[in-house]
């Protein structure tokens, strides 16, 4: 057999395609097989695993179904039609949306996950000004972060571990009547009882073990996912032996990061403008 090798690494695309193809080869399928159970053809189905052909909504919900794979593929989908999001972090969201611990070290601005509507919006807008996205793809960035937040909302509910840089608090974005109601939000959110939230402040130094945002998650069996990202781009790690020493840095985090109410007693003192 003339089997392709893939490269998970060239796009979103050629990533979707090596999914598919490795969960098929799991389940003892050949191409033929997976076409008819989903109604495709063969060759429909070689172009999507070898990249050649992206997978439409339509498809990727139709391979979860085939598959049992909840909507893992649908998911992973869209960071082939979402490139106003950065490679990677669609796949991350929907490991997001079933974590049961969640982890959360952030720079510069407030987290997606704890964003109001309102502050998601202003920063978007400015990405538009910017020419950096489109208006449309503005609206995507905004309705996913509402979708992630609505995914939190489930029984039973993940445990959020959030690590704020004191650089997150200190920008005004969308003026006074915004971050109003994003402060209000963050001690909305850690009176939460399945939630934790620091401040990193800027005294920590060179003890501060991350320069990048990071995100850890704890999969239902355990299994640790992280993802970071720098300005241009964004990296989804699956491998334990990779997460780990990321998990041991951030307990270090935690522990040198200011306590839950110092944080709040912080984030009091600039509402009311003083140092």
């Amino acid at each position: 057999m003339n089997r392709k090798e893939l490269d998970p690494d060239r796009s979103p695309q050629a990533r979707f395609g090596e999914r598919l193809r490795k969960l098929r080869d799991e389940r003892g399928w050949t191409q033929d097989e997976l076409a008819e159970r989903m109604g495709y053809s063969a060759t429909h189905i070689s172009a999507v695993e070898t990249g050649r052909r992206p997978p439409t909504s339509r498809f990727a919900a139709r391979a979860d179904k085939v598959l049992g794979t909840g909507d893992q593929l649908e998911r992973q989908g869209r960071s082939v039609r979402q490139p106003a999001l950065l490679d990677g972090f669609p796949e991350y969201v929907g490991h997001e949306g079933r974590a049961a611990e969640i982890r959360l070290y952030e720079v510069g601005v407030i987290p997606g996950l704890l964003q109001t509507p309102e502050y998601a919006t202003v920063l978007a807008e400015g990405f538009v000004k910017r020419g950096a996205i489109t208006a449309e793809q503005a609206d995507e960035r905004v309705t996913l972060v509402a979708q992630r937040q609505a995914a939190l909302v489930r029984t039973p509910s993940p445990t959020v571990f959030v690590v704020l840089d004191e650089s997150c608090i200190r920008p005004s974005i969308g003026g006074p009547s915004v971050m109003d109601a994003q402060w209000d939000r963050l001690v909305e959110f850690a009176e939460l009882p399945n939630t934790v939230l620091q401040i990193a402040p800027f005294t920590m130094g060179e003890r501060r073990p991350f320069d990048l945002p990071v995100y850890i998650l704890t999969l239902p069996d355990r299994k640790l996912v992280s993802y970071a990202e720098s300005a241009q781009r964004g990296y989804l790690e699956r491998d334990m032996t990779s997460v780990l020493p990321l998990l041991a840095a951030y307990h270090q985090l935690q522990a040198e990061a200011l306590s839950q109410a110092s944080s709040m007693a912080m984030l009091e003192q600039l509402r009311k403008g003083t140092p």
